[in-house]
């Protein structure tokens, strides 16, 4: 279907294109009748500016770029970011911006993108998110002068502006709850290990369980099935743990069944605590324990930082609100 020029407006309206150009960018030039009757036209045949003509003229894109270097598979069930992408859109959607999306397999690409995107002026400037340590991608978006957020901890940000929560606050604050509840020997099953915020959270976790008996720490690709894999290589120690602490809510759900299908009650023989809150956190039995925190609110804070940056605004790394612990069923007091 071919899409609707300046042409067809300047034929329906039966002036000149040169005409139809001034009515449309608000010039001077045409009468004020005409002004309206070329712009009722271009509403009803649907016409846009095309982008690539706007880039020639300097004008914003209306548009920003998030890219995911993470299997689609693992996007589909995971609802921090669908929460997190629900919170940029309802800042975003205020402006008049939209947002680009991507998913890719590997960092290489995901810079590809970025600088493709940039170079087009499809995009006025792009979140990064799952930063690894050094992290090549920041160099890159340095080095192209877009505007640009890091969600993430502000320690591989670079000269990035980062919109970030205390993990290292959340973990001591978990370890502390399940350590006043008897628990002596406590596992974490973590995300992808070469991720800037799980290492930060590993760090912490090993600080807050100094003299423990036992702790552990297992790494995962935050889905369901590595999840109960390593739930249940855990359960199977001879020295198994009493409390585990996940890194996602999807694989705390897997952690529960493995766990009962293992024969153990939770949170008799198990006490369990998901990080992320989320409603499928709050419907299984017993419901679990999670560290809660406003996603959302968490993403509109990124987009309004990244819009700030487009503006030409300096923009400071800002903490957003630590993730806060919600005891429910699936923790108790250690009896045996």
């Amino acid at each position: 279907m071919k899409r609707p020029t300046v042409a067809d407006i300047a034929r329906r309206a039966g002036v000149s294109k040169v005409a139809v150009s001034y009515a449309l960018n608000g010039r001077p030039g045409v009468s004020e009748s005409t002004r309206s009757r070329i712009l009722a036209i271009a509403e009803e045949i649907g016409w846009r500016p095309n982008s690539a003509a706007r880039a020639l003229r300097g004008a914003r894109a209306g548009a920003v770029g998030l890219v995911l270097s993470r299997p689609a598979r693992v996007l589909g069930v995971e609802p921090f970011f669908m929460e997190l992408i629900s919170g940029i859109e309802s800042t975003l959607s205020e402006h008049s911006c939209a947002l680009t999306l991507q998913v890719v397999g590997d960092h290489q690409r995901e810079i590809e993108i970025y600088r493709r995107w940039w170079g087009e002026s499809r995009i006025d400037g792009a979140f990064l998110v799952d930063l690894h340590r050094a992290d090549p991608r920041v160099a890159a978006v340095e080095a192209l002068e877009m505007p640009a957020v890091v969600i993430g901890n502000p320690v591989a940000a670079g000269s990035l502006p980062a919109v970030w929560s205390d993990d290292e606050a959340a973990i001591r604050e978990t370890v502390a709850y399940l350590t006043a509840l008897g628990h002596r020997n406590l596992a974490r099953i973590a995300g992808l290990p070469d991720l800037v915020h799980t290492t930060l959270r590993d760090d912490a976790f090993t600080r807050a369980c100094r003299g423990l008996p036992h702790h552990s720490i297992a790494h995962t690709d935050y889905t369901g099935e590595e999840g109960a894999r390593a739930t249940r290589h855990l359960l199977s120690d001879a020295n198994r743990p009493t409390a585990v602490i996940y890194d996602n809510d999807i694989m705390a759900v897997a952690g529960l069944s493995a766990a009962q299908e293992m024969g153990l009650d939770v949170p008799r023989d198990l006490s369990i605590v998901a990080w992320d809150d989320s409603p499928i956190a709050q419907v299984t039995r017993p419901a679990l324990t999670a560290l809660s925190r406003d996603i959302a609110a968490y993403g509109a804070h990124a987009a309004e930082t990244l819009l700030a940056r487009i503006s030409g605004q300096h923009a400071q790394p800002f903490e957003d609100q630590t993730a806060r612990l919600t005891p429910r069923g699936s923790t108790a007091v250690r009896t045996t």
